[in-house]
């Protein structure tokens, strides 16, 4: 278990983070007042999403691999991060939707009809819920972690 003892910690530390991030928008109004600029700055998410596997990544090499790790061995560390992070997205989506700001889906579902993206409540309701969200940040999770694993690996490896 040692083995893996760093790939756990920045799990829980891009958990963390993601929550943070939550709770920031929330807290800037970007779930009630200023919802039309929520699926613009949303994707800033990207940025400390990166920057955190970036981090694990160099951590492991420093402390696991003593500053020499291949390509591959930051590609599963990377890999475990992304597992650990994709098997608790739902239980985080849960946190998100149901403690830190229950009111998103009801604010996104009104604003989406008036705006004339669904054209009933009931179409809007069928995208933005917990089963979907909590789904699709799963996928996410699995995808966006999987890549960004590749790509930083990639520039973090010991060059020969």
């Amino acid at each position: 278990m040692k083995k893996y003892g760093i790939d756990v910690k920045w799990a829980f530390i891009f958990l963390a983070m993601t929550l943070a991030w939550m709770l920031l928008e929330k807290l800037s109004g970007l779930h009630d007042k200023y919802l039309d600029y929520q699926m613009y700055l949303t994707n800033l998410y990207a940025i400390p999403a990166v920057w955190i596997y970036v981090l694990a990544l160099k951590d492991k090499k420093k402390k696991f691999f003593n500053g020499q790790m291949s390509y591959k061995q930051g590609f599963l560390c990377g890999v475990i991060i992304t597992g650990i992070v994709a098997l608790f997205s739902p239980l985080s989506q849960w946190v998100i939707s149901y403690v830190i700001t229950p009111e998103y889906f009801p604010n996104v579902i009104r604003r989406s009809v008036e705006l004339g993206y669904y054209k009933s409540t009931r179409e809007a309701e069928a995208h933005f819920n917990f089963e979907n969200y909590a789904r699709q940040s799963t996928i996410a999770a699995l995808v966006m972690g999987l890549v960004t694993s590749a790509v930083a690996a990639f520039f973090i490896r010991t060059k020969k």
